[in-house]
């Protein structure tokens, strides 16, 4: 058999196997000793002569393996750029399958669930079901968000995300200011991250630290919009801490 047919027998036994068939321990040994020739080795020469011939079959696997999570991801992102949030979420989680500490894969799962979450209408009209499929994206968006935090503790845009489903989604305000308190200590003119910060310290009755954050941001930022909108949130929160 020649260098090339064996490279794509591994590479189909490869992907064979990945899809989940149901073959046992056994039987992909037998296919093994058949492609390689090597059944049941007992001396020097024949053990020898089996390391290197299944040495090259786990590099085969990996190879493929890589390959296969790569497609995955490629699939995921066309899904996304096409707004299919559905069917990128699934291609992003297929592609952690082999790839399970890949940071930006993480961070897209729980950007899919998010919008996943803004998708889940009642269509029954029953107020239960829509609900729990809901609440179950936003729990996995928020344990994505954690896992590439995890991963990579400086992931600023897994922090905004996650800040912003705290604040917004999960109502968990005081959850997401450490994170943004992190993510803005490294990437001090995020103003978008500063915006949620400030809100979660509003909601949270820390009006001083919120009007702080607002003032800092009027006087930092170059866009008017900004500053203005700052200024306005501003007055809201000392109107609420006067009120108290």
């Amino acid at each position: 058999m020649t260098k090339k047919c064996k490279s794509v027998l591994a590479i189909t036994f490869t992907v064979f196997v990945l899809c989940g068939c149901p073959q046992s321990n056994k039987s992909i040994i037998r296919m093994q000793k058949l492609e390689e020739g090597v059944d049941s080795p007992s001396t020097e020469a024949e053990l020898k002569e089996a390391i290197t011939k299944y040495q090259a079959r786990v590099a085969d696997n990996q190879l493929a393996s890589q390959q296969v999570g790569i497609w995955y991801k490629m699939l995921a992102v066309r899904y996304l750029d096409s707004k299919m949030y559905g069917e990128a979420l699934k291609n992003f989680q297929n592609a952690i399958q082999f790839h399970p500490t890949n940071q930006n894969l993480y961070y897209y799962v729980g950007l899919c669930a998010g919008y996943m979450a803004k998708a889940s209408l009642d269509y029954t009209a029953s107020g239960v079901a829509t609900t729990t499929e809901k609440y179950n994206y936003l729990k996995l968006a928020e344990s994505a968000y954690l896992r590439a935090i995890e991963l990579e503790p400086k992931y600023g845009r897994a922090l905004y995300g996650l800040g912003v489903l705290y604040v917004f989604e999960l109502d968990q305000s005081e959850k997401a200011i450490p994170h943004l308190e992190k993510l803005i200590s490294f990437d001090t003119r995020n103003f978008d991250a500063m915006f949620v910060l400030a809100r979660a310290y509003y909601m949270t009755g820390e009006f001083d630290r919120a009007a702080s954050l607002y003032d800092r941001i009027a006087s930092q930022t170059k866009s008017e919009q900004k500053k203005a909108e700052a200024l306005s949130n501003k007055k809201i929160v000392l109107d609420a801490s006067y009120s108290k």
